[in-house]
C-alpha cells in the first residue's frame, strides 16, 4: 500500500477489458480482469507480437483479425515456459525476456529468499499464462474483442 500522492504514470496495472467493440471500451469495468505490470511485462513479447499497434499506455484492440494470433503466441510462451526445470533455466528464461530483470528485482524487494521456492513463481507464472489463453479463448467463443490497456 503506497501512503502517498503519484501521478498517472506511476500506475502499474494492465486491464484486460471484454466490455467493448470494435470502437470502444469502458475501462476499469468489474467485468475485466487486472494483472501486475510487473508479471505483465514477462508476456508483453506474446501482445507485441501479435498486434503491431500494440501500445502500453493506450488502449489496444484485439478483435477477430488480431486475438486468435494472440492466442498461438500465448500457446508458444506456455509450451516454452512449461520446459524450465531448474532455478538456472528459470532466471536464464527471465533474463532474456523483455523486463525480466524488472520481474526478478521485484522479486528479491518482496521475497528476499524467494530463490528458494522458484518452483512456486514459475508455477504461478504458468497459471497467469493458461488464465490469458482462458480469456482470449473465451474472446474467440463469444466473438469479443479484447481491450489491453495499461495504467
Amino acid at each position: 500500500m503506497r501512503l502517498e500522492f503519484y501521478k498517472l504514470n506511476e500506475l502499474n496495472f494492465v486491464e484486460f477489458n471484454v466490455t467493448g467493440d470494435n470502437l470502444n471500451c469502458q475501462r476499469l469495468s468489474e467485468d475485466s480482469y487486472y494483472l501486475d505490470g510487473e508479471v505483465f511485462n514477462i508476456f508483453v513479447t506474446c501482445f507485441e507480437n501479435s498486434n503491431e499497434l500494440y501500445e502500453y499506455f493506450e488502449p489496444t484492440k484485439y478483435n477477430a483479425r488480431k486475438i486468435v494470433v494472440l492466442r498461438n503466441e500465448l500457446l508458444h510462451f506456455l509450451s516454452s515456459f512449461e520446459q524450465i526445470r531448474d532455478l538456472d533455466s528459470f532466471l536464464m528464461f527471465l533474463h532474456q525476456t523483455f523486463l525480466g530483470s524488472a520481474f526478478i528485482k521485484a522479486l528479491e524487494t518482496s521475497e528476499p529468499q524467494w530463490k528458494d521456492k522458484w518452483d512456486y513463481y514459475h508455477q504461478s507464472l504458468l497459471s497467469v499464462n493458461r488464465r490469458m489463453i482462458e480469456i482470449v479463448e473465451r474472446c474467440i467463443d463469444e466473438a469479443r474483442v479484447l481491450w489491453i490497456i495499461g495504467y
